[in-house]
């Protein structure tokens, strides 16, 4: 595939970006995905081995389907942008959508060269039967969009985020982001990421968790609720600003935990985790398969 012609206000445009997409088990959220990528002309989907059905279903959509071994959350997104045959990128997680404003918003911009580095826009979640539109959670705005020449993903695995040189454009077109199935699905996903941020404080050697715990923790509870407002989200508000106070308060207690191992002799990451994620998985090959193949895509 190369650029893609579209009639927007009545003139003939051409786009030319690819939208990539890192999966791992994510059959209940990929075609929605990519659904909402229909109008763009490259699609590149980069699988960590899923199990389920989701390399099937991407490849309906896409001959650009790599199934790879698991580098890290970063490094698979900078994996991802680098099989891109074109120099923009519109990078999306599994569980997010493009709505038909931002659709509009970015082949007005992209029509013609762009004199900037990205775009920004903001990302709404839908959680517990409503979308969230307070208490830190709205307008949680995203560089989804950049020239791949002047931007890369950056961070500490897995809290990612894009490092980019030059100026941006904030645009007011949603990411839907359908990131939890129920508040189930949200409890596990905060147990994953609390062992993360406790291994990521152990590594900047942060002074004593006691404090997080004691005061950080009630504090995010009344900055979500009161000063983030929260309470206009109805009692789903009160719920997450609750889990938010959880988390805060759980990943201190990681570290802790991590500390009270270590002075006994224990390296905390030699031990067993029961996490399906892939982040927790160690570095493996990749499925044995030719490369280029047209049944299973192409492999590396």
């Amino acid at each position: 595939m190369g650029s893609q012609v579209f009639r927007f206000e009545g003139a003939i445009i051409m786009i030319d970006i690819t939208a990539t997409i890192i999966t791992f088990n994510e059959e209940q959220n990929i075609r929605a995905c990519l659904e909402s990528l229909k109008w763009v002309p490259n699609i590149v989907v980069v699988d960590s081995g899923s199990t389920d059905k989701t390399v099937e279903i991407a490849k309906e959509y896409t001959d650009r389907v790599f199934v790879t071994d698991w580098p890290g959350h970063v490094e698979q997104k900078n994996r991802a942008i680098d099989f891109a045959p074109t120099e923009w990128i519109i990078s999306l997680d599994a569980d997010e959508r493009v709505t038909e404003e931002l659709r509009e918003q970015l082949l007005e911009h992209l029509s013609q060269t762009p004199k900037v580095s990205g775009f920004s826009m903001p990302r709404l979640t839908w959680h517990l039967g409503r979308w969230i539109r307070h208490g830190g959670w709205y307008p949680d705005r995203k560089i989804r969009v950049f020239d791949r020449r002047l931007a890369r993903w950056a961070g500490v695995n897995p809290h990612d985020r894009i490092e980019i040189k030059g100026p941006t454009i904030a645009l007011s077109g949603d990411l839907l982001h359908y990131s939890f199935r129920d508040l189930h699905h949200h409890l596990e996903g905060m147990d994953f990421f609390t062992g993360i941020s406790g291994r990521e404080m152990e590594l900047r050697n942060e002074r004593s968790p006691l404090v997080g715990m004691l005061i950080r923790a009630p504090w995010m509870f009344f900055r979500m609720y009161i000063l983030r407002q929260g309470f206009r989200d109805g009692f789903a508000g009160f719920v997450l600003a609750g889990i938010g106070m959880l988390y805060v308060f759980l990943k201190y207690a990681c570290y802790w935990e991590r500390r009270q191992l270590r002075s006994r002799g224990i390296d905390p990451d030699e031990l067993p985790r029961h996490h399906r994620g892939p982040e927790w998985r160690p570095p493996r090959k990749a499925p044995e398969v030719e490369m280029g193949s047209d049944e299973e895509g192409a492999k590396i």
